[in-house]
């Protein structure tokens, strides 16, 4: 399937998107900010459902809201893996020959930028590298990269159907529709739950 074929198969499987957090100006914003243009289908699955917590795993930030707020996470998970010394890190998978750069860096345009959070432990980046080259998911597990070539709403698709999309023997399915908890806007208010659609599995 295409890039958009994923996405539409995305949203019947999540259920029609809210919109309610959707600003362009705050994407322009952070943009700006990253010196790079971000995926439009991971720009546009942010805007349709977050800031919101999946299937009790998956942490989706918004820019354009006060707390859980995608450009605080993006430079604080910039700032915390800036800080490893990965050159004294012996890595089986080293993403700097597929980004191609000599260095492994985080928040900048040619290197990996931080897309979403889990609870597992793991650290998901979109990663391009060198000019020409498509987004891509990478995900950090114990100190071992992963790449998944492929768009992020095929990455999120694939791990949302319990396929192994944070490294090997990963699967996080979750049966049932697609389970969303919202994320307090503030310290007196409770998270709601609410599903996708039936999806048969």
């Amino acid at each position: 399937m295409t890039e958009e074929q994923y996405l539409e198969a995305l949203f019947a499987m999540m259920g029609e998107p809210g919109w309610c957090n959707a600003d362009p100006e705050a994407w322009v914003v952070l943009e700006e900010e990253l010196g790079a243009s971000l995926p439009t289908d991971y720009k546009r699955i942010i805007d349709g459902y977050g800031p919101v917590k999946v299937n009790g795993h998956l942490y989706l930030d918004h820019p354009a809201t006060e707390r859980w707020n995608l450009a605080e996470e993006m430079r604080s998970t910039a700032q915390a893996w800036s800080e490893v010394s990965w050159d004294d890190v012996e890595l089986e998978n080293d993403p700097r020959s597929s980004l191609g750069i000599a260095e492994i860096k985080f928040g900048s345009p040619d290197g990996l930028i931080h897309a979403v959070s889990t609870d597992g432990g793991e650290a998901i980046f979109l990663g391009k590298g060198a000019v020409g080259r498509n987004w891509r998911i990478f995900v950090v597990l114990d100190d071992e990269f992963y790449e998944y070539d492929m768009p992020f709403s095929e990455w999120l698709y694939r791990y949302l159907i319990g396929e192994n999309m944070t490294g090997p023997y990963s699967s996080a399915f979750v049966p049932g529709p697609v389970n969303f908890e919202s994320l307090p806007m503030g310290a007196d208010e409770a998270p709601s739950t609410w599903y996708g659609p039936d999806r048969g599995m």
